[in-house]
């Protein structure tokens, strides 16, 4: 059986940390078909939980020009750090917590229609106050939210909260 095949690709376009690249794929007969992929450093989101409460930050999302509850993420944008090391550093960085335990969850492709994105989710406990390090001036107007995990799945159900990594790493967590 034949399958899809990548000849290759060119970037087209490059912004801060994200590149455009053009690829040439093969479909299974064998045609030539252009794609264009957004190739992402990946990133680690982080289900912060205190007894029966989550942790999340309210910050501005320029893409849809409002806020959005979510829980602590952030990309790989330090080269070689590991992803369990990323994981804290945004912990500290948005909530103002570091974990004494960190679970992997789930590895997810958020858009995989255009971007090669993967998130990497973990589970925290056992979480241990520490001074905040806002980065950004998005982290630096933002506002930390705790509420009761049930809380916050029905609100995930409802459609208030809508990101789809904190959709995620909320029903993998209450599903536990």
């Amino acid at each position: 059986m034949s399958s899809f095949r990548t000849l290759g690709s060119r970037t087209i376009a490059e912004e801060a940390f994200l590149r455009l690249d053009r690829a040439t794929v093969t479909t299974p007969d064998g045609s030539p078909i252009k794609r264009v992929v957004v190739v992402h450093p990946g990133a680690v989101a982080v289900v912060p939980i205190i007894g029966d409460d989550v942790i999340m930050i309210e910050q501005h999302r320029a893409t849809i020009g409002r806020p959005l509850l979510e829980i602590p993420a952030g990309k790989l944008d330090i080269p070689g750090e590991d992803r369990r090391d990323t994981a804290e550093r945004e912990l500290e960085e948005e909530i103002g917590f570091t974990p004494g335990n960190l679970e992997h969850l789930i590895d997810l492709l958020t858009t995989p229609g255009f971007s090669d994105e993967c998130i990497t989710i973990y589970l925290a406990t056992d979480l241990v106050a520490v001074p905040m390090r806002p980065m950004g001036a998005e982290e630096h107007h933002a506002r930390v939210v705790r509420m009761p995990l049930d809380e916050a799945v029905e609100q995930v159900r409802s459609g208030v909260i809508t990101d789809a990594k904190t959709v995620a790493g909320l029903l993998l967590v209450a599903g536990r």
